[in-house]
């Protein structure tokens, strides 16, 4: 197995897959750090916090679009959470096209914090960013909806991306696509 993959094959499946338990699990987990961030710059206006919680989601979203899910650490810590609990898989192809948009927008957000703590008149920018990526992480946590798997069949249908040679699904099969023939 290798180290350096995106998602896993299972038997019985033909594409890779990722658990969806998990991965709502870190979007939640990730959800949680942000709001403490944000509620730290509205409220109290302590801008300290954010460059820390965007950069550890802008390095979970790193590990895990080009190393592999498994070892970032938001995935490692959700994981430890549903141990037990039975995985539902979803394709992994529009994983990775979701999260890479996870990990452009918290990018921004970390390398915007980063003067942001001498100059809070980017506050307002900075926190609407946070707020959309706070916004996707909570309807994925909460409705198993995914926005960016979501973009992705767009693209696909709209011929901007390449139609994936086998059928991924979405949880609940929300956003299937036909095959490609």
């Amino acid at each position: 197995m290798s180290i350096v993959s995106f998602g896993e094959h299972v038997d019985g499946i033909g594409y890779k897959v990722l658990n969806e338990r998990e991965v709502r699990a870190s979007a939640g987990i990730l959800f949680i750090m942000g709001l403490v961030a944000v509620v730290a710059g509205v409220f109290f206006q302590n801008y300290t916090p954010i460059p820390y919680v965007s950069g550890f989601m802008m390095l979970s979203f790193l590990i895990s679009v080009f190393i592999n899910p498994k070892y970032a650490p938001s995935n490692i810590i959700a994981r430890l959470i549903v141990i037990k609990q039975e995985p539902i898989y979803i394709g992994a192809v529009q994983k990775r096209f979701a999260w890479s948009l996870g990990l452009a927008i918290s990018s921004v957000v970390f390398f915007l914090s980063i003067p942001l703590q001498s100059d809070p008149t980017i506050f307002e920018s900075v926190c609407m960013l946070c707020l959309l990526c706070m916004l996707l992480m909570f309807v994925e946590t909460a409705f198993g909806i995914c926005v960016g798997c979501q973009l992705y069949f767009l693209a696909v249908k709209l011929k901007l991306m390449k139609q994936p040679d086998v059928k991924p699904n979405c949880m609940g099969n929300s956003c299937e696509v036909q095959t490609a023939e």
